[in-house]
C-alpha cells in the first residue's frame, strides 16, 4: 500500500512539474550549472549586485543569464527556436529601469522582454546589430554596422511606436580617403553608440579605428583615438570626462583615455589567449571596472586587483570561434 501511494505521489509530482515547465518555460527547474563558475570573489572589494549577460558558449542553447556574486543563476532566458541563429556578431543585453530586458539580435531586430519571458515591445529590422540603448525619453538608440554600406544609416533613434526620429550617416563625413574603400564585415562596422548628457552621441566606427562625437544635427564635433584605437568596442564617457573602451590593440585591454590629450591613463590587459577578444568594459559605482572577454568576466579595482571573476570552465576558443562564442557583454545590476 505504501509503495503504491509513493508511486502515485511521484507520478503526480512529475505531472505537476511538467505542466509548470510548459506554462513557465523561463522558470524551469534545472540542474546546477556545470560550465560557469565564480573562481575569484572578494566581497569586501567587489561591487555587490547581480550580473546580466548574453551566453553563447553552447551554440544550440543561446541564452541570457543573470548570476549572483557567487555565480548562481538567478534568472535565465533561452532564446526561442526561431531566434537562435541571430546571435552573431554578438547579441547585446541591457537591463532596463522598468525591470525588463532589451535584446539586440543581429540581423533580426530588438526585443524587450519581461522577466516572465514575454515580448512586450519589438522593432524588427534585419540591419540591426551589436548595440542598442534605451534613452531617458523612452526612445531606443540602435546601431547598424554588420555588412553596412555607405548608403546605410549607421545609427538610428527609434520611438516606442517604431518611428524613425533621428539618423546618422557616416558617408556625410567619411566618404573620402583614407576611409572610402575600407571593407571588413561592412564599410564602417559601427559597433556602439551612446547618447551623452550634453545631447551629443558617441559612436564607435570599428573599421576606421576611431570614436566620434556628433551633435544633434549630425556634425562631427571631434574624432577620438586615431592611431591609438584598434577595432575598439563599447566606448563610454566617464563622470570625469574620460572615455573607457575595450580596445583590440596589443594587448587586448580595457583602457581609460583622456580625450583632450589622448593619453591612456589606465589600462587592464587580458593577455590569456582563451579570453580573446575583449568586447566590453564598464565602470562600476564603486570605481571598479567590469571587463568582458570570451571566456571570462572580471571585476578589477583601480589598482588592477581582480576581485571577482566569472569563468567558462575548460573552454578555450580560438580566434576563429571566439567572436561568435562564449560571452559578449555584461552589465552589473546594483541591488
Amino acid at each position: 500500500m505504501l509503495k503504491n501511494k509513493k508511486n502515485a505521489f511521484i507520478t503526480l509530482l512529475s505531472i505537476t512539474l511538467a505542466v509548470y515547465n510548459f506554462i513557465n518555460p523561463q522558470k524551469q527547474f534545472k540542474a546546477a550549472e556545470t560550465d560557469i563558475q565564480v573562481d575569484v570573489y572578494n566581497p569586501d572589494k567587489a561591487c555587490n549586485g547581480t550580473t546580466i549577460l548574453a551566453d553563447n558558449h553552447i551554440p544550440e542553447k543561446p541564452r541570457v543569464i543573470e548570476v549572483d556574486m557567487e555565480g548562481r543563476i538567478v534568472w535565465e532566458y533561452l532564446l526561442p527556436a526561431g531566434l537562435k541563429r541571430y546571435t552573431n556578431p554578438g547579441f547585446d543585453v541591457e537591463a532596463l529601469s522598468n525591470g525588463n530586458v532589451l535584446l539586440t539580435l543581429p540581423g533580426k531586430g530588438l526585443y524587450e522582454i519581461n522577466r516572465e519571458g514575454n515580448v512586450v515591445w519589438s522593432y524588427l529590422d534585419k540591419k540591426v546589430s551589436h548595440d542598442a540603448d534605451r534613452l531617458p525619453n523612452k526612445n531606443t538608440l540602435v546601431v547598424y554596422g554588420n555588412d553596412d554600406t555607405a548608403d546605410d544609416a549607421q545609427v538610428k533613434e527609434i520611438s516606442p511606436q517604431g518611428a524613425l526620429v533621428w539618423t546618422w550617416y557616416a558617408k556625410d563625413h567619411f566618404y573620402k580617403s583614407p576611409y572610402k574603400n575600407i571593407s571588413r564585415q561592412g564599410w564602417t562596422h559601427t559597433n556602439a553608440a551612446s547618447r551623452l548628457t550634453n545631447g551629443n552621441t558617441l559612436i564607435s566606427l570599428r573599421n576606421f579605428n576611431i570614436v566620434v562625437e556628433v551633435g544633434p544635427k549630425g556634425k562631427v564635433i571631434r574624432i577620438i583615438g586615431q592611431g591609438i584605437y584598434n577595432h575598439q568596442h563599447d566606448p563610454e564617457i566617464l563622470p570625469n570626462g574620460n572615455i573607457l573602451t575595450a580596445n583590440h590593440g596589443r594587448p587586448q585591454a580595457a583602457e581609460e583615455m583622456n580625450p583632450e590629450t589622448e593619453e591612456i591613463i589606465w589600462q587592464f590587459a587580458l593577455n590569456e589567449p582563451q579570453t580573446w577578444p575583449v568586447r566590453d568594459a564598464d565602470r562600476l559605482t564603486n570605481g571598479n571596472t567590469l571587463i568582458t572577454g570570451t571566456t571570462k568576466i572580471v571585476e578589477v579595482t583601480p589598482e588592477k586587483e581582480i576581485v571577482w571573476q566569472l569563468s567558462l570552465k575548460g573552454l578555450n576558443f580560438g580566434k576563429k570561434d571566439g567572436p561568435a562564442r562564449g560571452f559578449y557583454k555584461a552589465q552589473r545590476i546594483s541591488p
